[in-house]
């Protein structure tokens, strides 16, 4: 296929040319190409052509939460909403702490998922020896949940700790949240609201006080092993001082800020209750404002979702037993083109904290950007179209979006995964078509 008169915005440069997919990759780009006999025409007539965002952090719920949200039907939503590659987190069922459970992920995913996929090796308190096993290429990454998770997820022993940061053959990834200061936070609450705790209390319950203790050891933890550290989901100004400008490449400690806490503050709390309930929180208008000038000034190096479905029955539970995570990748890019449209951020920067980033920070081969020899995973954006969220629009197996009736003032027009046309004017091609990211270094 050839696209033809696109505005392309890759590293840095915005420019006006043609790009022609050969196969699976980019094979050309250039102001004017004629189009190869046999190749099929797609006028972009000026709309933009980015590279797919690659999504760092996302909970697609399969194996075993399937009622949430699965491989298929999650990517599907990714693809809408122009994420072409995504890495999957280990609280599942089973939970991949295991080679060979990780193993099985790869296979449940095979020729099901419509994005690029890669899964990380989970942590417990007493499986040191199966991350040391880990082989390059097996895992994108190795996560602790120093912070409240499922099952036995939470490693909370220091010693353990220590040796993961000390022997871990891949990066680390974080969830920096340290439970004992939540758990008297949770306490103070109950006993002054009873069960029905007010949404609006989140952001003091899991505080930033929580954030910064447990942030300040994994850093801390990094330093002392010289570990390679990609810290998620930052949610508070003072943990930034943590963090510096630097090559995202080669720097040692990284650090990622996510869409819903670039867009959101506490005060959404009385329209969304539930449905903005997240971990970390999403927290106040000068800690979003805070994190948005650090994707700016290029001390948070990567945007992510951290998309995490529940269905909507346990959403409407009080504080307590309603679960935390929202679903988010089939309107992330559009809501960073608000922030864009809003002048908080340029669409150049979304597009390096989003997309070449991510390829750098991990290592992933051959994606990110627009290349000649490059996978061609691309998004064409529609700047002046229109997105209304409707509950007939959402793909999302769980049927809500934090979004819902917002009207962006963007749209997704087209998206290709691996040189396939995946996505195009709301309709989604039946076949899956996303592939196993490969990796050239961890």
């Amino acid at each position: 296929m050839l696209i033809t008169n696109a505005t392309l915005i890759n590293e840095g440069q915005r420019f006006e040319a043609d790009l022609l997919i050969d196969g699976e990759r980019i094979a050309k780009i250039a102001p004017k190409i004629t189009a190869p006999k046999g190749v099929e025409v797609f006028d972009a007539k000026g709309r933009l052509l980015l590279p797919g965002l690659i999504d760092d952090q996302v909970h697609f719920r399969e194996p075993g939460l399937t009622a949430k949200g699965d491989l298929a039907t999650e990517s599907a939503a990714a693809v809408a909403g122009g994420v072409t590659s995504f890495f999957d987190m280990p609280n599942v069922n089973p939970q991949t702490i295991t080679r060979e459970a990780l193993a099985d992920k790869y296979r449940i995913a095979a020729g099901r998922t419509f994005a690029n996929h890669a899964f990380y090796m989970g942590t417990t308190n007493d499986n040191l020896s199966e991350l040391e096993a880990l082989q390059p290429g097996e895992a994108c990454a190795i996560k602790i949940f120093m912070g409240a998770s499922t099952g036995n997820m939470l490693v909370d022993n220091p010693d353990t700790l220590d040796k993961i940061f000390q022997r871990a053959p891949v990066m680390i990834v974080t969830h920096c949240e340290d439970t004992p200061m939540i758990k008297i936070a949770e306490d103070a609450a109950r006993a002054k609201y009873g069960e029905d705790v007010p949404f609006s209390e989140h952001p003091y319950i899991r505080s930033a006080a929580a954030c910064y203790k447990s942030t300040e050891l994994a850093v801390g933890l990094a330093k002392k092993h010289g570990t390679r550290l990609h810290v998620l989901h930052m949610t508070s100004a003072s943990e930034l001082h943590f963090f510096a400008k630097g090559d995202v490449k080669t720097k040692q400690i990284s650090v990622e800020a996510c869409v819903h806490h670039l867009y959101f503050d506490e005060s959404y709390y009385p329209h969304l209750g539930s449905k903005l309930k997240c971990n970390p929180s999403v927290k106040t208008l000068a800690d979003r404002e805070a994190l948005v000038a650090a994707v700016r000034d290029g001390v948070i190096d990567i945007i992510a979702t951290d998309h995490a479905p529940h269905t909507a029955a346990e959403k409407a539970n009080t504080y307590f037993k309603a679960p935390s995570g929202l679903p988010l990748v089939q309107h992330s890019l559009l809501a960073l083109l608000e922030l864009v449209e809003r002048g908080e951020l340029s669409l150049e920067t979304v597009i390096e904290r989003a997309c070449h980033a991510p390829a750098e920070r991990f290592g992933i081969v051959d994606r990110g950007y627009l290349r000649e020899g490059g996978y061609a995973d691309l998004v064409i954006v529609d700047p002046n179209g229109k997105t209304d969220v409707t509950p007939e629009s959402i793909r999302y197996k769980c049927g809500w979006s934090p979004f819902d009736g917002h009207r962006f003032k963007a749209r997704i027009d087209a998206t290709w995964v691996n040189g396939k046309l995946v996505y195009r004017d709301g309709a989604l091609r039946p076949q899956a078509f996303g592939q196993r990211i490969a990796f050239r270094r961890q």
